[in-house]
């Protein structure tokens, strides 16, 4: 994910200015709910056996946004 996301980077720069502007308030968003995810893959992997459902349905929810953040931001640019 960290290469597709540089690669998103790199077509960024690439934009005229007005449109570099929302792309990078897209990549943000993208660092950001990657970072959820990942700390909820932690999380996860951390969890006892009672908790690890709970905490399976919050992994599963970021990752679910960390794929629309995705495809959202390959969408426009």
């Amino acid at each position: 994910m960290n290469a597709q996301i540089d690669e998103l980077k790199v077509k960024g720069e690439q934009a005229k200015a007005d449109a570099k502007i929302q792309y990078q308030d897209k990549l943000a968003e993208l660092y950001k709910k990657r970072d959820a995810a990942q700390t909820k893959f932690q999380e996860l992997q951390q969890s006892s056996e009672a908790a690890w459902k709970e905490m399976q349905q919050g992994f599963e929810k970021a990752w679910t946004e960390l794929n629309s953040a995705w495809k959202s931001a390959t969408n426009k640019f």
